[in-house]
């Protein structure tokens, strides 16, 4: 605890300031909350969220005849190439974003053609993780049965001791 204050420390998260600082921004496009923007490649996929991005939650007037909940359209920009073919995947998207959510939140997506307002990132191509890492991951997961388990624990594994190995380098 820090002396001005006895009953929190006086650090936060980085995550904490973010979500506040982006979730009123998002609001004013149907956003809820920003977990559908943030988490656009854990949802849909790193294919599909190469060319789309989600611009807005369109929600159904809401008046006094209209009880219960009625699901939003998924409003997403893609690139003018690949707009069919994620028009055939609309019910992928529309069950991935569902489950991340956990409520039938959408039921319907609305495609806008154009450029992606974001820009594509270059990823750092991953470095593959020395023999060292991956003989101790391979130690670690031997016992496991399944072959293609086996091999995603052993890759996944030696990506972190290799990455853990840096750290302590640098430092």
């Amino acid at each position: 605890m820090s002396k001005g204050s006895p009953h929190a420390p006086w650090s936060r998260p980085l995550a904490d300031l973010v979500d506040a600082a982006i979730d009123p921004v998002l609001a004013r496009q149907g956003f809820g909350e920003s977990q559908i923007v943030l988490y656009w490649e854990d949802i849909v996929g790193e294919r599909l969220a190469a060319s789309s991005e989600p611009l807005a939650l369109k929600w159904p007037p809401r008046g006094a005849a209209r009880t219960g909940h009625a699901p939003a359209t998924l409003v997403i920009r893609v690139e003018s190439g690949f707009a069919l073919e994620l028009q055939h995947l609309a019910a992928t998207v529309i069950e991935r974003v569902n489950g991340y959510l956990g409520f039938a939140c959408i039921d319907r997506l609305a495609l806008r053609q154009g450029p992606l307002t974001r820009q594509n990132a270059a990823k750092r191509p991953r470095r593959t993780p020395s023999p060292d890492a991956i003989a101790a991951a391979a130690s670690m997961v031997c016992d496991i049965g399944e072959a293609p388990l086996r091999a995603a624990l052993e890759r996944l594994g030696a990506h972190i001791i290799e990455h853990s190995l840096d750290r302590k380098a640098a430092t």
